[in-house]
């Protein structure tokens, strides 16, 4: 029974430290998204150095399961993915946070970049939804809060669903986040 009960705790102890080991060199557990969607594994380095109140955005929201089951609503071959609409699903809805004042740096929009997408020419519009650029994209550059990069997991992003053209990318049947976890809390 002594040994039955220090397994479970060993095995409890070891499994957070597993999840961050299974990580790429070098990031923050604490600032790394683990997406895990209908086609695989995302990894993404938040970047809070840069724009930490949307980071902190997302991560609130993937504690509390916003993103869990919702789908890449927009996906534009050659462009982007965009996803995180946990309210109507289609690229209408937030949360239930208010919209956040833009954080514009001087990141490139490039292949992998994750930026956050807003309402219209809103700038201060930013809320739940983010995309995951495909390719590079300078139209965007200080345009749009860039709240992260994909450490690893563009070979996935490259298998979702993409949508039509002439529905501006709208997708049907479309591939979903499955869950988004915060790698500190990852079990």
């Amino acid at each position: 029974m002594i040994r039955a009960i220090a397994v479970i705790v060993a095995l409890f102890c070891v499994a957070p430290a597993l999840a961050q080991q299974k990580l790429p060199a070098g990031l923050d557990p604490e600032n790394t998204l683990l997406i895990d969607t209908t086609q695989g594994r995302i990894v993404v380095k938040l970047r809070n150095d840069i724009a930490p109140k949307h980071a902190e955005r997302i991560k609130t929201l993937a504690r509390e399961k916003f993103y869990d089951n919702v789908p890449f609503h927009r996906v534009i071959a050659g462009f982007m993915a965009q996803t995180g609409d946990g309210q109507n699903g289609n690229g209408t809805g937030g949360s239930k946070y208010p919209d956040l004042q833009a954080e514009f740096s001087n990141v490139p929009y490039k292949r992998g970049i994750v930026g956050m997408a807003r309402k219209g020419g809103n700038n201060n519009s930013a809320n739940s939804q983010f995309f995951i650029m495909y390719a590079d994209g300078p139209a965007l550059n200080g345009q749009y809060t860039a709240i992260g990069e994909v450490a690893s997991g563009m070979d996935v992003v490259d298998k979702i669903k993409k949508g039509s053209e002439m529905a501006n990318g709208a997708v049907t049947d479309p591939d979903k986040i499955v869950r988004i976890q915060v790698a500190a809390d990852a079990k």
